[in-house]
């Protein structure tokens, strides 16, 4: 089962979307990609969130 803290709604197309099946991409402006990261729908490509990435 999906953690529901880590799933997001897309405003665009309605899917609610796993983090770990989310697109990922450099963040907007000048946050720094090696820190953060932006989540995209992977079904309409809209974007979820932009999200602190841990040592993984």
């Amino acid at each position: 089962m999906t953690d529901p803290d880590d799933t997001h709604d897309c405003e665009t197309c309605g899917a609610s979307v796993a983090a770990a099946d989310a697109r990922r991409s450099e963040p907007f402006g000048d946050l720094d990609p090696d820190t953060w990261q932006t989540l995209n729908c992977p079904h309409c490509g809209d974007r979820l969130a932009t999200v602190l990435v841990d040592d993984e």
